[in-house]
């Protein structure tokens, strides 16, 4: 038993011996080597390619579909008509607004004439001119309807989705095609908060896309507005520099990113 609690004596202050050294090896105040920091290591992070414009386009009266003019994968140019509706309930009522307002300008014209002459009174007359004017609005009204029996393109683009068929009668608000522009491409990243010390905009980096196996030169265009809590980490948006060819949105990779060295 003396043995025992001799040996166990004489580990216990190997041990402590240990320790003391390594308390002296490592200065008072000193902090752990970041590992993203070190020479030669380049932090890597998630990256994905989306769309700067993309939305989806719904109808904004009830008509039936007479025409779809994209398919999925099809290109287009801004303002090219990419949807058009049945309108001939409301073409018959911008008709007929027109024909009202038709009738009121003449009245009135009457009536300005016949107040010269003292036929009528100033009331008789000021209401004529409030009907021209009522006529007016409701030309304006049938105008703004029958101007949406067309879809435009709000920009140049390619169609991904098509949530409609031709002769299909839409409701407002149903979607129709979802479009985007897939010549401008932007980066998302969610990085850790810690970086923020040097990660800012116009910072440059490297983008490895899992697709093509290739890597494409790129820069931090803008920050996010606020760091998750729960994560530490926080959204950066970036952009590709130069003219890279064959990217779409929704490809994904790798951002390979350099701290700058600390002196």
């Amino acid at each position: 038993m003396e043995d025992r609690r001799t040996g166990g004596r004489k580990w216990l202050g190997r041990s402590a011996a240990l320790l003391a050294g390594l308390l002296v090896a490592v200065p008072a105040g000193a902090q752990s080597p970041d590992p993203l920091a070190a020479e030669g290591v380049a932090p890597e992070i998630r990256a994905q390619l989306t769309a700067r414009q993309f939305t989806t386009l719904s109808s904004e009266i009830a008509a039936r579909i007479d025409r779809i003019a994209t398919r999925v994968g099809e290109r287009f140019n801004k303002g090219d008509i990419l949807v058009q509706f049945d309108c001939a309930i409301q073409r018959a009522a911008l008709a007929r607004a027109r024909a009202a307002l038709l009738q009121t300008e003449k009245t009135y014209a009457i009536n300005a004439r016949l107040s010269q002459l003292k036929s009528i009174g100033q009331l008789e007359l000021e209401i004529s001119a409030a009907e021209v004017q009522k006529a007016k609005a409701e030309v304006s009204g049938a105008e703004a309807t029958a101007s949406k029996c067309t879809i435009a393109a709000p920009f140049a683009g390619v169609t991904v989705d098509q949530k409609a068929r031709e002769f299909q009668y839409a409701a407002p608000a149903q979607p129709l095609l979802e479009i985007l522009d897939d010549q401008a491409l932007e980066i998302e990243l969610i990085a850790p908060s810690r970086w923020l010390g040097w990660l800012l905009p116009g910072t440059t980096f490297e983008v490895h896309m899992d697709e093509t196996g290739r890597t494409y030169p790129a820069r931090i265009e803008r920050l996010g507005g606020r760091v998750d809590p729960v994560s530490q980490s926080v959204k950066i948006i970036g952009e590709l520099t130069g003219n890279p060819q064959g990217l779409m949105p929704g490809m994904s990779g790798r951002a390979i990113m350099s701290p700058p060295r600390a002196n």
